[in-house]
């Protein structure tokens, strides 16, 4: 019976501070490893062919193209990184120390803030884009979205750094055991981080693709009007519904896909709880946030023709032939 015991804890040395394992089914653990470890490995890899592509390819150097670039990067961490330590996070049991345990921490409030501020910075980028076509390339030029990507990441770095300042200074205040790896964000932190990190940015999506779909509108009626042919307007009438529909479809794949993967992450703080990340409890929640890295190069980049194309040349290794980098893409 004592061999038992000692065999169900995280430190079996440390018998009167060491946290316990869980015991579930064999076989749901492996399920649940080989599940979580294809997920990584998709996200990882897919948002690798979007930083090649654009990258890679001189015709891609656009401001939106870097802009995805940005978001690409900070995905492919997630599934580089938070990913699979989420994974060895599933039994519950952290063996790397209260400093490693801050530094993944951080690191994953880092990323996420920056994917968010990412996506924010692609929607006013197409705001631009549709509300002045005639004056965008003089106003959102390759330096200064180089320029926002920077501020994005620096911003993010400390943001994060002051709402954990005091995590940082004790990583391990909030452990009821050793080898237990636990956050937990107080009321009044969890509301700034809820309007800073979810509502503000949300809002702005949502705001600006909303007017950027009734301008795609008014533009497909505008469209229609000016048409006299009966035969013509039938054609474009067509196009144009087709076009209000991808429009349509764009505006509720990005803003549902963002409210289900970050919605339940901060339910508590909507509620007026404290948001507690630990290895045994929100794992779920948890890989439903990360999830949102691995649906974002599908919406965002999966949808544009160049993606394809480059896709084809990178897997087929033809980028490795001399002026690959040239190759038409568009």
């Amino acid at each position: 019976m004592e061999t038992s015991q000692m065999d169900e804890l995280c430190f079996p040395q440390l018998f009167n501070n060491s946290c316990r394992k869980p015991t579930p089914a064999q076989s749901d653990v492996l399920l649940a490893y080989i599940l979580q470890s294809f997920i990584a490995l998709i996200t990882a890899a897919l948002n690798l062919l979007v930083i090649i592509s654009i990258s890679h390819f001189r015709q891609l150097h656009t401001p939106t193209n870097l802009l995805i670039l940005s978001l690409a990067v900070s995905d492919f961490l997630v599934g580089l990184i938070l990913m699979p330590v989420t994974i060895l996070l599933t039994e519950a049991c952290w063996y790397f120390g209260d400093l490693t345990c801050a530094l993944y921490n951080i690191v994953n409030f880092i990323i996420t803030s920056s994917t968010v501020g990412n996506m924010v910075l692609i929607s006013i980028d197409r705001y631009f884009a549709i509300f002045d076509p005639l004056h965008y390339t003089i106003r959102v030029t390759l330096n200064r979205t180089k320029i926002c990507i920077c501020l994005c990441w620096i911003c993010s770095v400390i943001y994060n750094c002051l709402i954990l300042k005091y995590f940082l200074r004790q990583p391990d205040s909030q452990n009821s055991c050793h080898g237990e790896c636990v956050i937990v964000i107080d009321n009044i932190t969890g509301a700034v981080d809820l309007v800073v990190t979810f509502i503000a940015p949300i809002t702005v999506i949502i705001v600006l693709y909303i007017r950027v779909f009734v301008v795609a509108v008014s533009q497909a009626r505008a469209m229609r009007s000016h048409v006299i042919a009966v035969t013509m307007q039938r054609s474009v009438g067509a196009t144009a519904k087709k076009s209000e529909m991808k429009a349509a479809r764009t505006l509720g794949v990005v803003v549902l896909v963002f409210l289900i993967c970050f919605f339940p992450y901060y339910t508590p703080s909507l509620i007026g709880e404290d948001i507690e990340n630990s290895s045994s409890t929100s794992l779920i929640v948890i890989w439903l946030l990360y999830f949102n890295s691995c649906l974002n190069p599908l919406i965002y980049a999966s949808l544009y023709p160049w993606f394809r194309k480059s896709i084809k040349l990178i897997v087929t290794l033809k980028i490795l032939q001399s002026y690959s980098c040239d190759s038409k893409i568009l």
